[in-house]
Formats: C-alpha cells, structure tokens, sequence
C-alpha cells in the first residue's frame, strides 16, 4: 500500500468490466499513470463525480503493477469551467498529454504547462499561443524542441533577414537567397524564429510554430488520428 498523495488531472476514463473505469491520470509527481476505479460506474459516489476532466485532484493509489488501483480521491479545488472551442482545446491538451508523455516520467515542466494552458483557456487568453506553449513544453521534455538562434550547418546565428529550412533531425539550416521561396523547399523567416526564441507570439511566429509543432509531434503521435481534432473540422451540410 502507498500512503502518497498525488496532486492529479484526469486525461481519460474508459469503462471496465462491469462496475469499474481505468482512468489515465496526469500527476505531478509521478507523470502519466492509470488505475482502476473499482466499483463506482453506476454508483453516486463522490469518488465518480470527481473522476472528471479539468479539476485537480488528489489521489491515493496502491498496486505493484503498472495499472493501479485508485484508494482516495478528493478535490483540491472546482473543475475547471470551459465551453465551446476551449473545451475542445482542452481535450485536445488531454489527449496529446496521453499519447505523447510515456507511462511514468514526472515532469514539472510540462505538468505546469498543463496546468497553465487550462487556466489560459478558461480565461479566454489568445487559443493559439496557449496550445502552442503547451506543445512547445511537450516537445521540450522529449527533447525535440529546435534551437531557434543557431544555424545549425554553419554554427552561427540566424539572421532576421533570412530563410532557413528545418531538418526534423537536426535543426534550421539557411537557405541561400537563390532558393528562398523555391517550390517544394520551404523556409521560415529569421524574425519568426527570433521572435519564438524570446517566446515572442507575432503574427508571423505563430503561423510558423503551428508548422514547427504539427511536423515535430507527428512522429510522437504516430497515425492514429487525433479524436479531438475532429472536432475542429467543419461538418458536413
């Protein structure tokens, strides 16, 4: 038996067996893990109305295995109101949270910018650069997150002027001005990454980051499509 509290989020729960739930919490000091709710699907319990997104919790669990079995929950403070697209926003933050962070790994970084992008989203601030700084923080913990200042061919500073192409595997690497701008080689401007490595959301360094962070999280998230982003697309008339 662990007598742990853990300061939790709710990612996910999915019905099992026939009372129960596995639910994927995001803890703070433990990272992602998951544990069966025994007993409380078609109970009022307190411990099933607080088996929900968007409120943070703490929690005991007990198991030597990976799947736990939950012991305690309790609220540590009211869930989080959100509607319309910040909700969608913030099942997709669950839902990239699930896939992306392995089994296990605490982080305080990403675990901060979670709780932060959740309060943003509630507060109505600018949707973009909030779901941008949470993949940024995603992306840093698993150590894909490029240098924005350096080229990395030549080991010198990027330039404002100039157009640089990004290598998945390396980093930006300018291109000379004869093939700025040539189909099918795509560059990004100087400013938008200078702009980014002060964390500097303009107009142009948004577009750019919301290129940078679809190409480098696909490999993390691999070719299940995304639930949540379907609920971005328009529907059919």
């Amino acid at each position: 038996m662990n007598n742990e509290w853990l300061n939790a989020y709710v990612l996910h729960r999915r019905p099992y067996r026939e009372t129960s739930y596995i639910v994927d919490f995001f803890t703070l000091e433990e990272g992602r893990v998951s544990a069966v709710a025994k007993g409380v699907k078609n109970s009022k319990s307190d411990k099933k109305s607080l088996l929900q997104p968007f409120q943070h919790l703490r929690l005991q669990l007990s198991g030597k295995s990976e799947l736990k079995n939950l012991r305690h929950v309790e609220s540590v403070s009211p869930s989080i109101n959100l509607v319309g697209t910040a909700l969608f926003c913030a099942m997709y933050v669950n839902e990239l949270t699930n896939r992306v962070m392995p089994a296990g790994l605490a982080s305080d970084g990403v675990h901060n910018a979670y709780e932060n992008a959740l309060l943003s989203l509630r507060d109505e601030s600018d949707i973009e650069v909030t779901l941008r700084q949470f993949e940024f923080a995603l992306l840093d913990e698993m150590g894909l997150l490029p240098d924005f200042t350096t080229d990395v061919e030549y080991e010198l500073p990027i330039e404002e002027t100039g157009s640089y192409h990004f290598h998945i595997d390396a980093g930006f690497v300018r291109l000379p001005d004869d093939m700025a701008g040539t189909r099918g080689m795509r560059g990004f401007p100087g400013q938008a990454l200078l702009s980014l490595s002060r964390g500097e959301f303009t107009p142009l360094s948004k577009k750019v980051a919301k290129v940078l962070c679809r190409d480098l999280l696909k490999p993390l998230i691999g070719d299940k499509p995304l639930k949540s982003r379907e609920l971005f697309m328009p529907k059919p008339r």
